[in-house]
Order: structure tokens, then C-alpha cells, then sequence
């Protein structure tokens, strides 16, 4: 927006493809700059300049830290088209006509910008400003911001291999030792994007006498450089957590699910600004710090495409579907016909029962179970079945 004067009603700037989110390197921005004035305007030019930059400004004490560096500066001298010009180069414009001055440029090449960002002691931004020179008074500006979003390709091999730790620590009370507690994670690959999963394989183990929680969490960590000094600012995206563990147990995830927020890529080629990314996974312990397994993550723009192994995972899944099927058939269909009630009644002994027992037995060949003397099962209750007939009545069934 710009403070409109007497002369000028109207004064913006308006991209060709309004619809447009982002831009990325070698992209063209395009649009147009719209004028209308209220009474007669010469205009000497019309310059439009594209600016891209990124700043860090916070205070350090008493001392202000500020450091900027320029990723696009372009600037244009724009015309009016088929419009009569004095010798000077000006135009007349006249109320009541709308003028129309067209500009485009194209971005720098990849590797040359960094995605668009704006953070709590820095930003990177992108805009397109539009100066109208007047005779005899000040140049009158206007401003429209556009977004970058830099490609980052998460199918690279780095980005695709597993990564995975192992952390331990010894707890103490009053210092007294306490035991340990102790978790092993990894992930199947460090490249993901917007919207999906993160698998975690861990094992959590508590030898200590206090109960602890398994969690895990997407972080960020955002860095700002200025006049040599550095500032860091952690933040906390998204969790899920564990059952307790008790003392002397261990848990175990396998393939628990964390999905990646809606958030912004990672920014790793700036030099004053960078925003990186983690999965911590960790341990809640009452009374002491945290034990903690930082995994680093990097969240890109072009999804994974492992479709090749998606597919082959799919095929054996459903071979194990067609031969649980075939097995749970075989299962319900028996060889033989079921044994009759009174063969079972007679056959109702066990000749030498086993027993659990709690604690350890130390005579015998099995010191988990022992002999217990012979059992009779008690005659079964004489009984009858009635099977009702469609006419009400009823006749009765003997019973072996």
C-alpha cells in the first residue's frame, strides 16, 4: 500500500499470475503498474526495482546487532506503450485513464537464492518496488512482496540412508548411584517433507527406581550470525509420547509414526541466517535432567518418490495375505469329523496334571513344574436339549 496525494487516485503493482504461491531460480516475475491520477501529472520515470536480501537485527546489551546481504538486485527504467514521450523522456497523464506499465525480469539461477523466511531476529525476503518520478516533488513508491521457495531434493543418497544413536545415563539420588537408564533409536532416512510420516525403531530400557515417560519431538534450530556474534532460538513443532516405564522394564517402538508439520524447508546456504532441523527422541526423568538422542533432519520441497520399494513391499503383503488366506481355509475345514460327547466324557482325566509353581523347584528333570496327584473330573449333570419345531411344538432328545 502507498499514501495516495491529490494527484495520484491510484498507484500499484500487480503480477501477471496473481495465483502464483512461490517463485524458484530462473522463474520470470512479470506484471504491471497501475496508475490513475485526479488531475494532470507529468511523470519524468518510472522505475521499477526487484530486491532480495536477507537481515539479522537484534540487541546484544546495550550494542545493536545488524548484518544483511543482497541475493537479488535488479532495476528498470518501464514505459508507457503507445504513449507520446517529450524530449525528456516524461508523459503527460491525463484523469480519467488508467495507465499500464509492464516489467518482468527473471530470477537468478539455483544456487544463487535462498528461500523466502522470517523468523524472531531475522528474514529473507523478496519484493518488487515501483518509484514514479514527479517533477518538482518527491518520487512517490510503491511495494509488493512475492515468496522464493528454493527446490531441495530429499531423494539424494545422503538424505536417503538411516541414521541412528545410542545414549545412556547414570542416575543418582542424592549422589547415591540410582541405576541407569539407557535408549537406542534410528530412522530409516534424514530427507523428508510436509506431511509425512516419520517411522522411529527405539528401545528404551529403565534399570533405575524412578518411572520414566519415552517421547520424541521435531525441533528446529534457528541461527542468526551478525557483527560476529551468534544467536540460536530452539523451538518445539510437534511430540508424541510413550507408555511409562517402570523400574527394571524396558519398551519398545516399532515404526512409531511422528508426521512432519507444515513448516518451511530447511535454509542451509546462507551465511547469516540458518534454520536446521531434528527429531529428539528422549526420556522424562522425575528428579533429573532428560536423556536425550538428537537425529537431524532435513525438510526439502521435493517429496520422496520410493515407489519402487513401496511397490515391493505391497506385493509381499499380499502374498502373505494369500497364504494366511489358504491357511486360515485349511484351518476351518477339519479332516475329520469332531469326536461325540460321550467320547470326550470318558476320556475327561488327566493322568499326572502340571502345576506352575511361582518359586523355583529344585528336585526333578523341570524346575518349573511338578507331579500333582491324579485328578478325576467329577460326572457330568444328566441333561436335555428341546428342539423347537415351526408348529410350537416340541419334542425331546435323548442324551447319550
Amino acid at each position: 500500500m502507498v499514501a495516495m496525494t491529490k494527484r495520484v487516485k491510484a498507484f500499484e503493482i500487480v503480477f501477471n499470475d496473481p495465483s502464483k504461491t512461490f517463485y524458484c531460480s530462473g522463474d520470470k516475475v512479470a506484471g504491471k503498474i497501475l496508475v490513475e491520477v485526479s488531475e494532470v501529472t507529468r511523470v519524468m520515470a518510472m522505475r521499477v526495482v526487484g530486491v532480495g536480501c536477507a537481515k539479522v537485527e537484534y540487541a546484544k546489551g546495550k550494542q545493536r546487532c545488524r548484518e544483511e546481504i543482497d541475493y537479488l538486485k535488479y532495476e528498470e527504467v518501464v514505459h508507457l506503450d503507445d504513449h507520446p514521450a517529450d524530449t525528456d523522456g516524461s508523459v503527460i497523464l491525463r484523469p480519467g485513464n488508467k495507465y499500464e506499465y509492464s516489467f518482468g525480469f527473471e530470477l537468478p539461477q539455483q544456487g544463487q537464492l535462498v528461500s523466502s523466511y522470517k523468523g524472531k531476529f531475522g528474514f529473507v525476503q523478496y519484493f518488487v518496488k515501483a518509484l514514479m518520478d514527479r517533477s518538482s516533488q518527491p518520487a512517490l513508491e510503491c511495494k509488493k512482496h512475492f515468496e522464493v521457495e528454493e527446490p531441495l531434493d530429499v531423494n539424494t543418497p545422503d538424505l536417503l540412508s538411516p541414521t541412528g544413536g545410542m545414549k545412556e545415563k547414570k542416575v543418582t539420588c542424592m549422589f547415591i548411584p540410582d541405576g541407569q537408564v539407557s535408549l537406542n533409536a534410528k530412522i530409516d532416512r534424514r530427507g523428508f517433507c510436509e506431511g509425512e510420516e516419520i517411522c522411529i525403531d527405539a528401545k528404551f530400557e529403565n534399570t533405575c527406581s524412578r518411572i520414566v515417560v519415552p517421547k520424541a519431538a521435531i525441533v528446529a534450530k534457528h541461527t542468526y550470525q551478525a557483527n560476529g556474534r551468534t544467536k540460536f532460538f530452539r523451538q518445539k513443532l510437534s511430540s508424541v509420547r510413550g507408555n511409562h516405564i517402570i523400574s527394571g522394564m524396558c519398551d519398545t517402538w516399532q515404526g512409531k509414526s511422528i508426521r512432519v508439520p507444515k513448516i518451511k524447508p530447511s535454509i542451509l546456504g546462507c551465511n547469516i541466517i540458518r534454520v536446521e532441523y531434528a527429531l529428539m527422541i528422549y526420556m522424562h526423568i522425575p528428579g533429573s535432567d532428560k536423556l536425550v538422542l538428537e537425529l537431524p533432519l532435513v525438510i526439502g520441497t521435493v517429496p520422496y518418490n520410493g515407489f519402487g520399494s513401496r511397490t515391493n513391499s505391497m506385493s509381499s503383503q499380499d502374498g502373505s495375505v494369500s497364504t494366511a488366506s489358504a491357511s486360515w481355509v485349511s484351518l476351518r475345514m477339519p479332516s475329520s469329523a469332531p469326536p461325540s460327547y460321550c467320547d470326550v466324557r470318558s476320556a475327561c482325566s488327566l493322568d499326572q496334571p502340571l502345576t506352575p509353581l511361582l518359586d523355583d523347584y529344585d528336585g526333578g528333570d523341570s524346575p518349573i513344574f511338578m507331579n500333582a496327584p491324579r485328578f478325576q473330573f467329577p460326572p457330568l449333570p444328566a441333561y436335555s436339549e428341546v428342539e423347537e419345531e415351526f408348529n410350537g411344538n416340541a419334542r425331546m432328545l435323548p442324551v447319550c
